[in-house]
């Protein structure tokens, strides 16, 4: 779903669930378990993204961009028609790829947005094919954009298709599908992008689209009704996938959370806690008034709303998810990370009104008496600024057996809390060590072994040549002062030579970083060094096996970690 003034027609039988955020049916005194010792992925931030989250002109400003880490983003086609909600045509995904690019975002393009009104109107097999060139052709010769993603074909099929008009949707899909590949046959295509999921709906499509060689790269739904929908859809998803001998698909929800949903930071909790959970490479949030504010994080192009806290504190996560257990599944929920360098555990959660409970256990890395600060941030809708979360406690807390139980008291439903867990003697003064696997992966894979720093890398760091393949790497840092730091690369090149990489910072020139070789791929320890000039506050090192206005390095390196000295 894409408008909100179409709410009621697109999903008739939930338009009740999506409207209004009903307070949640467990009673207060519900229990958040967090597992320190059980971590699940690495922080990769996925549902820090948004539909229409960029307009031209750089808007939102990129202060606002960084510090939440932005993930990937759904962007109008180049060329772009769509009108959404009666304000001009913006977004265009072309034109805010620089954007996009400084802050480490990947973007889909949703082609159907080519279209000016919502229901999208049909005109003709030939208007659209004839479209459908122009937009491809648009993206290659645009040879500096290296953030596109995927091929988003079309936007909601069970409800804006024109079967009448176009015919039946499998068949035109296999059409568009084929027509985008006999021009580009290496951008992923993502689909059906649904609006909501529906297990017989998904079957006929996945079944057609298996048949005639024309499976999405990527799996695509929305998810608008409600977060306890999430966990259960996702289960069906892959017992479908796998019934039908289909290997498994990388997942986007490329649109979540309903119009009283979205700017709501306690219900944004609970979304973003199953999303994690549910093992999604990617979501979004939904898109219901206005384009260019990241969903409404961002009011006046450059200052937080409430909910803008809620991703601050997810883009501060590092090192690895861990699990997150609750005792509602309709009420209190929340997501977790701990950064093993730091000894960080940093624990999101909210939906739940009264005192209620985060018990944290597998603590003993963090010795036995630890500080423990509790903030909040409220529900302050998109169009007023909370320029700073409320510090709620500080204290200093015993831990037993490497657990402890942290009380919160008052709870207000709507409100996002955060509770930090770290040693009294505190950490770093900044956070120095940055993994590969928690940053921003173009064209590379996220691996794991014993020997990796946080027990995760990033490999297959493989191609130059175009801007559609390029692999690169971009870390997303935050240092304290403008000065020049050591940034000490630990890596592993099995190569048996000299491997290189590009380095590029804040879209400067590049120079070259060289990997002697190591025993093996995988095995890590060795490092390298070179020095960076780095701004104060954030900025984004791009370590490149191909990349614009670089040549491309030469044999194959892993990256294990940054560190900035």
């Amino acid at each position: 779903m894409s408008r909100f003034r179409v709410l009621a027609l697109a999903l008739v039988t939930t338009a009740t669930a999506l409207v209004t955020v009903s307070p949640p049916a467990a009673a207060a005194g519900a229990t958040l378990t967090v597992d320190v010792a059980r971590p699940f992925r690495p922080v990769t931030h996925v549902a820090s993204g948004g539909l229409y989250g960029l307009a031209e002109n750089s808007r939102p400003a990129d202060s606002t961009l960084l510090p939440i880490k932005v993930n990937s983003l759904t962007q109008p086609a180049p060329g772009v028609g769509q009108r959404p909600n009666g304000q001009p045509p913006g977004g265009d995904s072309l034109l805010v790829a620089p954007q996009a690019t400084r802050v480490g975002a990947g973007e889909f393009i949703r082609m159907p947005d080519i279209y000016p009104d919502f229901p999208y109107k049909w005109v003709s097999w030939d208007d659209w094919l004839a479209k459908v060139n122009t937009m491809v052709n648009a993206r290659l010769s645009a040879t500096t954009v290296t953030n596109v993603i995927g091929w988003e074909l079309w936007n909601e099929p069970d409800y804006t298709w024109n079967t009448a008009a176009a015919g039946n949707f499998n068949d035109a899909w296999v059409r568009t599908y084929r027509a985008v590949r006999a021009l580009d046959t290496l951008t992923p295509i993502v689909g059906p992008s649904t609006a909501t999921y529906n297990r017989s709906w998904m079957q006929s499509f996945l079944t057609n689209a298996k048949n005639t060689g024309t499976l999405p790269d990527i799996i695509c739904w929305h998810e608008l009704q409600n977060p306890t929908r999430i966990a259960s859809d996702i289960a069906d998803y892959r017992n479908l996938e796998s019934s039908l001998g289909i290997s498994p698909r990388r997942i986007s929800i490329n649109e979540y959370a309903a119009t009283g949903e979205v700017d709501v930071p306690g219900r944004i909790a609970s979304y973003v806690a199953k999303l994690e959970r549910g093992g999604v490479e990617s979501a979004h949030r939904a898109f219901w008034y206005e384009y260019g504010t990241m969903n409404g994080l961002v009011v006046n192009n450059n200052q937080p709303t409430g909910t803008w806290w809620l991703y601050k504190w997810y883009g501060d996560m590092a090192g690895n998810m861990v699990t997150t257990t609750t005792t509602t599944t309709t009420g209190l929920d929340g997501f977790a990370a701990y950064d093993g360098t730091r000894k960080i555990v940093n624990v999101v959660f909210g939906n739940e009104a009264g005192t209620n409970t985060v018990n944290l256990t597998g603590l003993g890395a963090l010795g036995s008496s630890v500080r423990v600060t509790l903030t909040s941030t409220p529900s302050s809708g998109r169009f007023t600024a909370v320029t700073a979360p409320t510090t709620i406690s500080t204290t200093t807390r015993t831990v037993s057996g490497g657990q402890l139980s942290v009380s919160v008291p008052n709870m207000v439903a709507t409100s996002a809390y955060q509770l930090v867990v770290e040693p009294v003697s505190g950490g770093p003064a900044y956070q120095q060590r940055y993994e590969a696997e928690n940053a921003s992966v173009f064209r590379a894979q996220r691996l794991s072994a014993s020997s990796a720093s946080g027990g995760g890398y990033v490999g297959r760091i493989d191609n130059s040549g175009t801007p559609r393949t390029d692999s690169y790497v971009d870390f997303v840092v935050n240092v304290p002062a403008a000065r020049s730091y050591t940034m000490t690369i630990g890596y592993a090149n099995g190569t048996g030579a000299t491997a290189t990489q590009g380095l590029a910072y804040n879209g400067g020139a590049w120079t070259t970083v060289s990997y002697p070789p190591t025993p093996a791929w995988g095995e890590f320890g060795a490092t390298v060094s070179t020095t960076v000039t780095l701004r104060a506050g954030y900025n984004v090192i791009r370590l490149a096996k191909g990349s614009p206005y670089f040549a491309g390095g030469t044999g194959y390196a892993e990256l294990d970690y940054i560190q900035l000295t």
